[in-house]
């Protein structure tokens, strides 16, 4: 097995840039925040949530994503649904199980790094439902946090052979319990997803001292069909038990880095809704134009305040410029 560095051409065929309108439906289960965000002296709420992220991207690229999380019934939680549905997002009913909305605190440092404080809980009052999704995604903290990780358990178990799992970790340390606790249900939940995906900082924290393809390498043998790493500005790595590929980040001006990782994963979930061979066995280029794509569209999320998102019609003129 080799790394194989491209630089290539962006696929501009009707895969890169889909019908605003598509039957395929992802089911995303995780937390909602409001990230109260601090940059210098200046304060905004935004809405987040790592999951939440995912939802807004892919409802934004228009891959018809159900989000099922847990929200209050106050103005933030309202807030929430408003902006998620704006962009494509239906709310499962099931999420309006908190008496009040979960927050984060981020406070962006002069290089655009972010560190967070949160306030959060994460509650499921009713049995998960699949319906019609396709692709079931979790993630970050929801998957760790009870009592909520015990229902996402219990739904992942039931749904093997019945859709495509998508696992983020989005390690957040101080949420996450000890290290043991927190690698050992990342080793039980990486046995049920089809495709998973970490930061650089996920890997050094989960397994201090392995190499990038150490890593991957234990993803793929825990049953992963694709495991991809994102390496900040040193690009992504994605790799198959048959091929594996660096992908260069694009060169752009970075305002600060916050939903750059939910960005990569929603887009990555988006390329294998619109192209379901990347799950059998892809050639490297296919694999390559797939972590390209995601990278361009968290390339333009890097380039805003806050985790705003890309539509599809701005990651396909961002892939246009890219060939320029």
């Amino acid at each position: 097995m080799h790394i194989h560095t491209t630089h290539w051409t962006a696929d501009m065929s009707t895969n890169s840039h889909p019908p605003a309108h598509r039957s395929e439906h992802v089911l995303v289960i995780g937390e909602s925040l409001i990230d109260i965000v601090h940059k210098g002296e200046h304060s905004i709420e935004v809405v987040g949530g790592s999951p939440a992220n995912v939802a807004l991207g892919l409802g934004r690229l228009g891959s018809s994503p159900r989000l099922l999380t847990a929200l209050g019934s106050d103005d933030r939680g309202r807030r929430i649904a408003a902006q998620l549905e704006s962009s494509g997002v239906t709310i499962d009913p099931a999420s309006w199980s908190l008496s009040r909305t979960s927050t984060a605190a981020a406070r962006i440092d002069p290089a655009g790094g972010a560190s967070y404080e949160f306030d959060i809980e994460w509650v499921l009052r009713e049995p998960i439902q699949l319906r019609a999704a396709r692709v079931a995604h979790v993630g970050s903290i929801a998957a760790f946090l009870g009592p909520g990780t015990d229902a996402i358990t219990a739904f992942l178990e039931t749904i093997q052979g019945q859709a495509l799992v998508t696992f983020d970790p989005n390690i957040r340390p101080a949420l996450v319990g000890s290290h043991a606790s927190a690698l050992a249900r990342v080793e039980h939940l990486a046995t049920r997803a089809d495709v998973l995906k970490l930061s650089d900082e996920d890997a050094r924290w989960l397994w201090p001292g392995a190499s990038t393809d150490e890593v991957l390498d234990h993803l793929l043998e825990r049953g992963a069909t694709i495991a991809a790493l994102t390496l900040g500005g040193d690009g992504s790595i994605a790799a198959t038990k048959e091929n594996r590929v660096h992908v260069p980040a694009p060169t752009v001006r970075v305002v600060d880095t916050v939903g750059a990782g939910d960005t990569f994963m929603a887009a990555f979930i988006h390329r294998l809704i619109i192209q379901p061979s990347l799950l059998n066995n892809p050639t490297e280029s296919e694999l390559a134009q797939a972590v390209h794509f995601a990278a361009v569209a968290a390339s333009i999320t890097v380039q805003r305040s806050g985790a705003d998102l890309p539509t599809s019609t701005e990651v396909h003129a961002a892939l246009v410029q890219s060939q320029k």
